[in-house]
This record gives C-alpha cells, sequence and structure tokens, in this order.
C-alpha cells in the first residue's frame, strides 16, 4: 500500500495512453499522487520532422483530455528538467517506461545519477515491447542474429490464458491521484502543447482512442485474411499500427492478446510483432547498427556518390524513376507519411541494388517523412534490404520492380492512385499499367525507365562477388 502522503512524477515518453500502463501500477504502489510529466527534448524533436512532430503533438492533446487537463509538458534537456520538476512536488521517485534506444540509454542514465544526487528514484516499468531488449538470448548469452530461433523463444512468452504474464494491465486515468501542475512549487515552468506545423500529407488519427478504434476494426474486417493480404498495398489489408506503437497509443500487449487466435491470419501478424522486437533486441546488442553495416565486409562495397548518384536519389524520392511500382510507393511515402510495408522493401532494394546507392541514404529519408519512424525498424529493415543486415536478405536477391508490382498489385489499382498520369491511358489496363514504355506511345507525361533493371541487376552482382 503506497503511503499516505507521497509524491511520484509519471514521466510520459513513448507511452501515450492510460490503458495498460506498468508505470501507474509501479507509481501507485509508492506514491498517494502523480504529477504527470512530458518534456519536449530538443534532442529528439528537432531531428524529427514536422510530420513525426505533429503527430506527436496531437497525442500529447488527446493524452491531456485524459488526463483532466493535468499534464504538465516542459522542454529541455531531461537531465536538467526532471529532477527540477520532481524537486518541485517533492517527489521520492519518477516512474517512466525503459527506453533502449543508444540516445534513450544515455540519457536515462544521466537522468538518473541527477535524481540519485537528490536522493530520488529513477522507476523504470515496462517498456515500447512486448519483450524487453535483452531479455532473449541463446543459451550461451549470445544475442539471437537470425530472426527464426528467435521467433522459436519470443513465442514462449505469448500469453495463452487471461491471466498470464503478458496480458495487458489493468489500468486508466483513475489508478492515480493526479496532481495539478499549476499547485508545483517552482521549477521548469510549463509550455504550452505546440500547434500543429505544416504538413504535406494526410497524417493518421492520432492518441489513444484512435489507435483503439483503428486496431478494432481490423480485428474485426482483416485480421483473419491478414496472410493472404498483407503483400498487397491495393488492399486495405494491413493493420495501420505501427505509428500507435511508435508513440505508445497502444501496446504490443493489448494487440497479441487480441490476436491469440489459431488461424493463419493472427499468426502472421504475431510473427511481423516479433520482427519489430526482433530488431529493438539487435539494436540494442549492436548499437553501431543504426548508422552502420552490420556486416563489416559490407564497409568494402562499392557505392555510386558525387553529382550523378544524387541526381538519381532526387529522383528516387520524387517518384520518378519511370518504375511504376517504385514511383506509386515513393508518392504515397509523401502523400500519408506511410508506405506499405511490400513497397518499402521493393524501393529499398531499387536503391541499393538498381541505383547502387547506400542505403543510409534511403533510410534517412524515410525517417523524415515517416510518420511511424521506428529507428531500430527502420534501419533494419534497410539493412535487410542491402544485404548488410543481421538475417538480412541474400545479396543476391535482387527485387525486380515491375515482378513485385504485377505480383502484389496484379489489377494496377495502387498505380493508379498514386501515378495519375496512368491513370486512364489506353492500352495500360490491368497490369500493363506497370510496364508502359511498352506502349507504341508511351505517355509523355511519365518518364521512361531510368535504368536498365537487368542490367543493374548484375552489376549489382558483380559488385558484390568483388567483395
Amino acid at each position: 500500500m503506497a503511503p499516505s502522503d507521497s509524491t511520484a512524477v509519471v514521466w510520459f515518453r513513448r507511452d501515450l495512453r492510460v490503458a495498460d500502463q506498468p508505470t501507474f501500477v509501479a507509481a501507485a504502489e509508492r506514491a498517494s499522487r502523480a504529477l504527470a510529466l512530458y518534456v519536449l527534448d530538443p534532442a529528439l524533436l528537432e531531428p524529427s520532422g514536422p510530420r513525426r512532430r505533429t503527430f506527436l503533438f496531437r497525442c500529447l492533446r488527446a493524452l491531456d483530455e485524459s488526463l483532466g487537463g493535468k499534464l504538465l509538458v516542459v522542454k529541455g534537456d531531461p537531465a536538467d528538467v526532471v529532477p527540477r520538476i520532481a524537486a518541485a512536488v517533492k517527489a521520492a521517485s519518477v516512474h517512466t517506461a525503459a527506453d533502449y534506444n543508444p540516445y534513450g540509454r544515455t540519457r536515462d542514465e544521466a537522468v538518473e545519477k541527477a535524481l540519485r544526487d537528490a536522493d530520488v528514484d529513477l522507476v523504470r516499468s515496462g517498456s515500447p515491447w512486448f519483450t524487453e531488449p535483452g531479455s532473449i538470448t541463446k543459451s550461451d548469452g549470445e544475442p539471437y542474429k537470425v530472426f527464426t530461433p528467435f521467433s522459436r523463444e519470443w513465442a514462449k512468452r505469448l500469453p495463452t490464458r487471461q491471466d498470464d504474464a503478458g496480458m495487458p494491465v489493468d489500468t486508466d486515468a483513475g489508478t492515480l491521484t493526479w496532481i495539478d501542475p499549476k499547485d508545483k512549487d517552482g521549477g521548469p515552468r510549463a509550455v504550452r502543447i505546440p500547434d500543429d506545423e505544416s504538413v504535406d500529407a494526410e497524417l493518421p488519427a492520432a492518441g489513444e482512442q484512435a489507435a483503439r478504434e483503428q486496431w478494432e476494426a481490423f480485428v474485426d474486417e482483416h485480421l483473419t485474411d491478414y496472410d493472404d493480404l498483407r503483400n498487397r498495398p491495393d488492399r486495405p489489408g494491413t493493420s495501420r499500427m505501427s505509428v500507435h506503437l511508435k508513440y505508445g497509443t497502444i501496446h504490443p500487449r493489448t494487440l497479441l492478446a487480441d490476436a491469440r487466435g489459431e488461424g493463419t491470419g493472427a499468426a502472421s501478424f504475431r510473427n511481423e510483432l516479433c520482427f519489430r522486437d526482433f530488431y529493438a533486441h539487435v539494436l540494442w546488442h549492436f548499437p553501431r547498427s543504426a548508422r552502420e553495416n552490420f556486416d563489416p565486409k559490407f564497409d568494402r562495397i562499392t557505392l555510386d556518390t558525387g553529382k550523378a548518384a544524387q541526381e538519381k536519389f532526387e529522383r528516387w524520392k520524387d517518384g520518378r524513376t519511370g518504375f511504376p511500382a517504385v514511383d506509386a510507393a515513393m508518392r504515397q511515402l509523401r502523400g500519408e507519411a506511410w508506405m506499405h510495408n511490400r513497397m518499402r522493401m521493393t524501393v529499398a532494394s531499387f536503391l541499393v541494388k538498381d541505383l547502387h546507392l547506400p542505403w543510409w541514404w534511403g533510410a534517412r529519408h524515410f525517417m523524415e517523412l515517416l510518420v511511424d519512424g521506428e529507428l531500430s525498424s527502420n534501419q533494419h529493415g534497410w539493412q535487410w534490404a542491402a544485404g548488410s543486415g543481421t538475417d538480412a536478405a541474400p545479396y543476391f536477391r535482387v527485387f525486380n520492380p515491375v515482378t513485385q508490382g504485377e505480383r502484389f498489385d496484379p489489377q494496377g489499382d495502387y498505380v493508379r492512385r498514386w501515378v495519375p498520369e496512368l491513370a486512364d491511358v489506353e492500352g495500360l489496363e490491368g497490369k500493363k499499367v506497370h510496364q508502359p514504355w511498352k506502349l507504341e506511345n508511351p505517355p509523355a507525361d511519365y518518364p521512361a525507365p531510368m535504368v536498365d533493371h537487368k542490367a543493374e541487376r548484375q552489376e549489382a552482382l558483380d559488385r558484390f562477388q568483388a567483395l
């Protein structure tokens, strides 16, 4: 039972919700009241870009509403402002979800030291992942570098009954008594949650309620056939939950509790969540892999750079490569701040193996525009495509952008939505839209293919062989 007159700080980061909150449970065990805190950290805000910042601000407004307007928002270096906030409300403990990314680990060590100097505990409870990074290793303690054996160990943690570990925690806004931020005595001044920035994309609905509604609609309409439709960018067969997992408006525990079924759809969805955890574990063990080749031999591969390479990169970013499936995907990224996962693999393969450009150029562009940009999944997904990562696709696996389009967008509906120049062209009915250059008179406002895929595939293989 909590002491009758004690205070805690609940420091929100990537857990912008009130349901299924281990931090609430931990704080309630140690304090009779709590201050809800969010720190606008310039080190994270500035590189996030307007799309992710705007989505974050919307999530914060939704969280503040759930807490009855009692979310304190401050701006600054957490190592400076968190201890000062704790002192202002005479808190004996600060509660937060653990952060396993490289920056988060360093930041939290600095915050913990500053709090310890003031005789305040930093208590970590839970994380944005189903399994905490570093918690699944081989029998000898070594980390897994291949997904399949990792997934077998991960699956042993899945809940099967309502009372199992791994099920959602029963919390809501009433689990704690929240302090009105106006009542704190000094400390960093509160700031208003920033207004939305100018964003040239249609962002998804933000906040915990939106996450719940999106998830429930997916379970009702698409979970059963997820395995059949998850690779189809022309169909609404994916969950679109990645952005909500990114900001913690819902936790993977909740998704896994609802996806415990025996069908192939549920099993396939669980596998995708396992991949998300796997990449977080890899980043925990090998933080350099966020910026460097996981396989160091790829440091020696020949890559194109210079002015001509930059021009190719710009055409790829703009969706003007002349390959309709690639261009549709790149335009979807600009238009929705999101891209279908099958197409993420397709455009990544095109960049590194048809254009021979560095994978980190593409990874950086994705992080600039994706509203669901997740460091571990993004960087290691790109390394998978490049062949340089853990459990990577063999380098000789080069996605054919035409074949990918014809197989996964068989009627061309995805291309026609995002490449309107090809939408109503006579002779490009059905899957023919994936090869507009075969027309006697191709559309004048759509570019010819910028490369010969067959030749560039061989060039990629030659460069690999040179290693």
